[in-house]
This record gives C-alpha cells, structure tokens and sequence, in this order.
C-alpha cells in the first residue's frame, strides 16, 4: 500500500510539472506572435546599422 502511494504522488508530481511547463510554453508562443514582427524589425535596423559601418559583414 504504502509504495503505490508513492508511485501515484510521482505521477502527480509529473502531471503538475508537465502542465507548468505547457503553460510556459503557452505564454512563449503569444508572446513571440505579438512581438515577433518587433523583434524581426529590430534585427534587421541593427544588421542595417552595422552594414553602414562596415562591421559585421
């Protein structure tokens, strides 16, 4: 009795651990859909930058 107890409260600690990593994931996903173009756009103003100065191409 006492080892399925254990075997089951692993289980739900990997069940917990599986959904905060899921949310995580969740949260990531919209935060690169709302910024991503952002994030494409300053990329591309600091390459440009550099290329102007001839550093980094």
């Amino acid at each position: 009795m006492l080892t399925r107890s254990r075997f089951e409260s692993r289980g739900q600690a990997l069940v917990e651990y599986a959904l905060i990593l899921a949310l995580i994931i969740l949260v990531v996903i919209v935060v690169l859909l709302l910024t991503g173009n952002q994030v494409t756009n300053l990329y591309s103003n600091i390459t440009t930058t550099m290329c102007s100065y001839h550093v980094g191409c």
